[in-house]
């Protein structure tokens, strides 16, 4: 049973906020307000995740329209641990982390995204992953 990073409740928070505005800047849609009575009660109890399991039905739900437009996995095409290392060069995961992602669940799969990019010290949060980018946008 993996968390759902507060860092989460609030991106898609604001995803929702954008995609379905307030009209009069007061009442929230509905999945802003289902997420924002989540965050609420993170924040109250000093909570960083939140059960994915245990999550309100609304909520979560809005939370996975939401992880839906975030890239899937973290994979920049050079896998290390096909090559015997234990943490991918490329992309910070475990080789147990590779190896069943297809299997993983969203909410274990935004923990890794989180250990990752807090991490940073794979190739893909360095020069490399630049290059990447204006290579694709010269194209």
């Amino acid at each position: 049973m993996a968390g759902i990073h507060i860092t989460d409740i609030e991106s898609a928070i604001n995803w929702w906020r954008a995609r379905d505005p307030s009209p009069d800047g007061i009442v929230l849609g509905p999945e802003t307000r289902a997420l924002a009575t989540v965050y609420a009660l993170m924040v109250y109890y000093r909570e960083t995740e939140c059960d994915e399991d245990t999550m309100p039905a609304a909520a979560r739900d809005a939370w996975l329209a939401w992880y839906a437009t975030t890239p899937d996995a973290p994979c920049i095409a050079i896998c290390s641990t096909s090559q015997g290392d234990e943490l991918c060069k490329g992309c910070g995961r475990t080789f147990d982390e590779v190896q069943n992602w297809p299997v993983m669940t969203p909410a274990e799969k935004r923990v890794t995204w989180h250990r990752i990019s807090m991490e940073a010290s794979a190739w893909r949060f360095n020069r490399y992953a630049e290059r990447a980018r204006e290579l694709k946008s010269e194209e």
